[in-house]
């Protein structure tokens, strides 16, 4: 079973890093079910791994947390869903690839909810949708705004860390960093693309959908 956890107001980072890793011992001991957490932070910056100091544009604007998912410089906030995913690859299968695929197609079938083409690029972590409303960069590729970032990390196969996709979000907080370290393209919500969707709209998508992109093998074992 996965454990569906949703926590009001704004939890700080650093302890919901603390709940993450006492979590995930738990699940690897066998001693608590998987988890999805789903949650908002303050505003803050987090540093994955692969991040360099020259992304971070504006270091005094928020907190910057050092973290030890995958990825590069990531804005949380207010109106942005962090999903934090917590779950067992020992029964579903260790391939860390087809883990971040699945988490992506999980992404791009939520927002298919809302009637919106979520996108993956080569190079380019994160779900992305096309603007073709708006000028094409200078080399005369058509736009694109990042809607959803993903970054996990993997102890003894248990997965943590996740993705956050932007429901209503300050999309300027974007600014003081280089999302991703991926210049050029934008970013975006669902709100921002005119679509009146709540955070609540988005959970429910979210719960919808989740059994199909990231099936439990051993939960439907003989």
């Amino acid at each position: 079973m996965v454990e569906w956890i949703t926590s009001p107001g704004l939890v700080p980072y650093e302890a919901a890093v603390a709940e993450m890793e006492r979590r995930v011992a738990a699940i690897h001991a066998g001693a608590e079910d998987e988890a999805i957490w789903l949650l908002e932070h303050p505003p803050l910056y987090t540093a994955g791994t692969s991040a360099r100091i020259e992304d971070l544009r504006d270091p005094n604007r928020f907190p910057v947390y050092p973290s030890k998912r995958g990825g590069q410089y990531t804005y949380h906030g207010p109106g942005q869903r962090v999903v934090y995913v917590m779950l067992e690859l020992n029964r579903r299968g260790r391939d860390i690839r087809a883990f971040v695929e699945a988490l992506e197609s999980w992404v791009i079938a939520t927002l298919d909810r809302f009637n919106v083409k979520g996108e993956i690029r080569p190079g380019r972590v994160g779900v992305w949708v096309a603007r073709p409303e708006k000028a094409p960069l200078p080399d005369g590729s058509p736009r694109e705004d990042k809607i959803a970032a993903i970054g996990i990390r993997l102890r003894k196969w248990v997965s943590f860390h996740g993705i956050s996709i932007n429901v209503e979000p300050e999309l300027s907080h974007f600014d003081g960093i280089v999302p991703c370290g991926i210049t050029g393209h934008g970013v975006t919500s669902l709100v921002d693309l005119g679509l009146p969707v709540t955070m609540d709209d988005l959970d429910v998508a979210l719960r919808a959908t989740f059994e199909a992109a990231l099936p439990d093998p051993a939960a439907h074992a003989d």
